[in-house]
């Protein structure tokens, strides 16, 4: 069997005394899209960041490509092929598109930037028209593609989305997702925490369903899209 991309095994992350992961376990393949879906505060985005240790896990495992990461700061893990897009965006709001795409390729250099910024401008053509504004006066949606498009400027072998439809108006939310499938299908490898669960499961091969910091449930995307308990809790029973 292959080595997972991600893996997490037994994880239990601590707040103080509250007790926020309980023994999560979970994988992503090479070239796989996987979701993990479940309510707001329910330890997703928690999980997404201990691989950066922030914060850190109490005890369990976190490997990439068979290495054990766990424990690793935030810049280290970036120079292994990880990227994240952070819940909340986070870009930097002074500088202009240009200049955000730039302090994506940090972490690699600048050999392929010319050719790496061409390619985000043509994945999304708004950020061309937009290339000299200062980020922050971008709108929501314009926004998420540059933390996207920034991300991608390390040329990952694996992208983190953290809650990527997070606030944007519903016909943004289907452009974002349709450029998650055309680089899905470029082969790359996506680990995705939504609460949008009918979009993110869509697009996943397999999801996992995260309650109260456990993981209840797992299938492929489509088991999870039909299965009763989640279209009642998630999909408003539909």
């Amino acid at each position: 069997m292959s080595v997972p991309m991600l893996e997490f095994r037994q994880v239990d992350l601590f707040y103080g005394a509250i007790q926020a992961l309980h023994q999560v376990s979970l994988q992503v393949q090479v070239g796989e899209t996987v979701s993990l879906i479940g309510a707001n505060g329910a330890g997703k985005s928690s999980l997404l960041m201990s691989i950066f240790s922030q914060p850190q896990v109490t005890s369990g495992q976190i490997l990439y490509q068979g290495r054990d990461i766990t424990g690793l700061q935030a810049h280290q893990v970036a120079t292994l092929g990880i990227a994240q897009v952070p819940e909340g965006r986070r870009i930097f709001p002074d500088m202009s598109v240009e200049e955000n795409l730039l302090m994506g390729s940090l972490v690699i250099g600048d050999t392929y930037v010319d050719e790496d910024r061409q390619r985000m401008f043509e994945l999304f053509p708004r950020l061309r028209e937009r290339r000299n504004q200062r980020a922050m006066t971008l709108s929501g949606g314009e926004q998420q593609m540059l933390a996207i498009a920034r991300a991608l400027m390390s040329r990952p072998c694996l992208l983190l989305l953290d809650e990527p439809s997070l606030g944007l108006a519903p016909l943004v939310v289907k452009q974002i997702f349709h450029t998650l499938r055309e680089l899905a299908a470029d082969g790359m490898t996506l680990f995705l925490v939504e609460q949008n669960a009918s979009h993110a499961l869509r697009l996943s091969h397999r999801g996992y369903v995260m309650v109260n910091g456990r993981i209840s449930l797992m299938g492929t995307g489509e088991e999870l899209l039909t299965n009763p308990q989640v279209r009642m809790a998630y999909l408003g029973g539909h």
